[in-house]
This record gives C-alpha cells, structure tokens and sequence, in this order.
C-alpha cells in the first residue's frame, strides 16, 4: 500500500481509472457508521504529504478526531452540518505559517542519506530560505523586502513576497489546500467519501483541539463511507469558455 513509486521508472497510469476518482468525488453531506480502517486512513494522510508545497517546507498539520466524545464536539462546532454529525472520522486541516524555519532545518535533516546533498540546496535552506520567510520584528524585515522588491522589480522579474504575516498565512494556506485535496482523492480511491467545510467556529475548534495559536484552520474534513441520502444533488459545473482563458 505504501510502496514508493521509482521517480526514474514511470508507472503505467490508466487515466480513466484518475478520471473515475475525480469525477465520483463529490462532497458528501451523510455517511454511514462504518469506520474506516486505520490502514486506509493512514495511506490517504501518507498520499496526503507528498503534495506538491512551497520549497517542500510542508507548513500542514493534520489533526484526527475519532474518538466519540471529542467528534461530537467538534461537530458542533461545525454548526452541527450533517457531514459533521454523521461522519466517523473528522480532520482538522492546519496551515502552519510559523514553521518555516524548523521545517528548513529538517529539509537538511533528513534529505535521502543514499543521495549527497547539493550545494544548491544546502545554500537555500541556510541562506535564502532564512532571509524569504523572515519577516522579522513587528514585519520590518518584511516591509524593507517589500520596498526592494518593488525597487529591483522595475528592472527585472523578481519574487513577489511573501512580505507580511498575512501574506504568509496565504502562502502557508495554498499548500495546505493541495494536501487537503490529495487527502480527498485518497479517500475516493478507497472507496470512501469526505466532505470540506469552512463552515465553522474556527476559535472553538482551535480551543477544542489545543491547536498552536498560529494555525489556521483551513477547513476540517468529514471523511466516511457514503450513506445512500449523502449527496443532495447533481454535479455541475459552469461553462469552461466563462473559466478557462488560452492565451
């Protein structure tokens, strides 16, 4: 289940099998009682990790809710959504914008021991890495970068921030979303279902959780096995002429 795909030796991938996942993956809104089993949940959140992320700093956390008690708490901090209340599983997906610096440190850490470290990258992690997130006291770092930025832009193409806390709680939240999807389709891939709601409390969920203060709660994740009344309607989408723009 956990076996590593070979990056040099491409699996054959049979596209209508992807398609069947995307297109059967719907947010369900009622799930049985069955559970889900621990190995299939701890593929989908191993499926979830290798998504695609900001200078692989990986700035998520995942936090489990099955037991009874707690899952109906956090349901109701969920408004109470039928995918909350029904669901056996609850995931609380964080952004993490604060764990830069650490997860920098660990990308040297734990680099693959059978492949020598490149200079390059050792370089990003000491030197740039530490200079791109930091924005320093009050975000004065961040401003002078922002003023620079603006300065050397003029001339050539330059990286555009992130200059601010907020900026870095988006940076943080676009990654995060990638997992949340690639957890999604995991879940579809088994067989079973979820349902992604910003519907919430997000203070009452942190409190509830004992979540680092700077979390963001990007949504929490009801995951299940569909029950038969689990998706109110049919799928549409709009017409891609009015989304999708070739240049």
């Amino acid at each position: 289940m956990n076996a590593k795909v070979d990056e040099l030796s491409l699996p054959e991938i049979d596209v209508e099998e992807f398609r069947k996942v995307v297109r059967s993956r719907r947010s369900v809104r009622r799930f049985t009682d069955e559970p889900i089993p621990d190995a299939v949940l701890e593929d989908c959140l191993e499926l979830a990790t290798l998504a695609p992320n900001s200078s692989n700093l990986q700035p998520w956390e995942f936090y489990v809710v099955k037991t009874p008690e707690l899952r109906g708490k956090l349901a109701e901090a969920c408004l109470g959504q039928n995918a909350a209340t029904t669901a056996p599983v609850l995931i609380a997906i964080v952004a993490r914008p604060d764990t830069w610096r650490r997860h920098a440190q660990l990308a040297l850490d734990e680099w693959p021991k059978d492949e020598k470290l490149p200079p390059i990258v050792e370089k990003y992690y000491k030197k740039i890495a530490p200079l791109h997130y930091n924005q320093g006291p009050f975000g004065l770092l961040g401003a002078a970068k922002k003023t620079a930025g603006l300065a050397v832009g003029l001339a050539r193409p330059v990286p555009r921030g992130p200059y601010s806390v907020n900026e870095m709680k988006v940076w943080a939240t676009k990654s995060t979303a990638l997992a949340a999807q690639n957890l999604m389709l995991a879940l579809r891939a088994h067989g079973y279902d979820s349902c992604p709601m910003e519907g919430m409390d997000e203070c009452r969920v942190k409190k509830l959780l004992n979540l680092p203060s700077k979390g963001l709660v990007t949504m929490v994740l009801a995951a299940g096995r569909r029950a038969e009344n689990g998706v109110y309607n049919s799928q549409y989408r709009f017409d891609q002429k009015t989304l999708v723009h070739y240049l």
